[in-house]
């Protein structure tokens, strides 16, 4: 077949194929193509890709040959373009899908009560003198007990550059715990050895300096955690459940490949463990610029506020925002 004849039967089609590109250039082209037409365009671009290489190869005239390399180059980057940022698609992904699946999610679910119930019965065995006198001991030893609550028999606040450090330091050292935790918990049972630890752990703490002899170590300890605590225990309960989930995956597969589910599950654990990142540089800075601040120049009170304002705003994302709206739909 002659030149001429090879240019004249495939022009038309890349005539069409220069015209779809144009629909596509025009504002959110992906949008203005029918299926058909994506389809369309596809099949066009492989062609014109194989009439490039047979153009090169016969030595067709140069001018044929640079303006397929101009349509091939300009439908390369109409497919592989990068994507506009779509902000109703962000809001959509953090605050409607992401709290639902994190409110919705069995893993999550029961790390979380696992956590906390063996928080508040710790809290409560460390606290009680009666039911278990030795408790607190047992668990964290007489030495740690001691150190604990001579630690907060004096506490004087820091310097705003030691503040600074300190909210790094707290970054790396509370990141840490819910690493350790999610990771521990990709194994499962491990994973629930390591919450249960440093649930009945915390709740030690907080029980012992309950029932602090010291009333002004008492007091300094709970001026001290009460502003930070519900963002960095929730971001600890938050990070086992992302583990939780990937751990589960290798033994429930739902009929998929192992290896496959693993990979699925970790894509889509991603904002839980996202969510509990956030709560761990949000604690941190909170310990490292609100908590540390005595009594005498930053009141109780306000840190009570701020420990309230974070526990309801914790509430409404993961609760209010996570609800499934079709129960309430169906309810209204």
């Amino acid at each position: 077949m002659k030149v001429s004849q090879i240019i004249t039967q495939r022009r038309p089609l890349w005539g069409e194929l220069e015209t779809l590109c144009d629909t596509l250039t025009e504002g959110n082209g992906a949008a203005r193509l029918s299926p058909n037409e994506v389809t369309r365009f596809a099949t066009l671009y492989r062609a014109a890709c194989a009439d490039l290489a047979l153009a090169e190869a016969y030595q067709l005239p140069p001018n044929t040959v640079d303006y397929l390399h101009r349509l091939v180059a300009r439908c390369h980057n109409q497919l592989y373009r990068s994507k506009r940022y779509q902000w109703d698609t962000w809001f959509e992904k953090v605050f409607i899908e992401t709290p639902t699946q994190v409110f919705q999610d069995t893993a999550v679910q029961v790390a979380m009560g696992v956590f906390w119930v063996l928080f508040f019965i710790s809290i409560f065995l460390a606290c009680e003198r009666t039911t278990w006198p030795n408790f607190a001991t047992q668990v964290m030893g007489a030495e740690a007990v001691s150190q604990m609550e001579s630690n907060f028999e004096n506490f004087e606040g820091r310097s705003w550059g030691e503040n600074n450090l300190m909210a790094n330091f707290y970054i790396i050292n509370n990141g840490s715990i819910g690493l350790f935790c999610f990771i521990m918990m990709l194994f499962v049972i491990p994973g629930f050895m390591t919450l249960s630890f440093n649930a009945v752990y915390l709740g030690c703490v907080f029980g012992i300096m309950l029932r602090c002899d010291s009333v002004d170590a008492s007091r300094n300890f709970f001026n001290f955690v009460t502003a930070h605590g519900p963002l960095e225990l929730t971001a600890i309960a938050l990070s086992a459940g992302a583990g939780l989930r990937i751990g589960v995956s290798w033994w429930v597969t739902k009929g998929n490949h192992r290896f496959d589910n693993l990979i699925k599950t970790a894509r889509d654990t991603i904002p839980i463990a996202m969510c509990a990142v956030m709560l761990f540089v949000l604690a941190a800075f909170v310990e490292g610029f609100v908590s540390p601040h005595p009594e005498s120049s930053l009141p109780w009170f306000v840190k009570a506020l701020c420990a309230t304002i974070t526990s309801a705003m914790l509430m409404f994302y993961f609760v209010v925002l996570g609800f499934p709206r079709d129960i309430m739909e169906a309810k209204f």
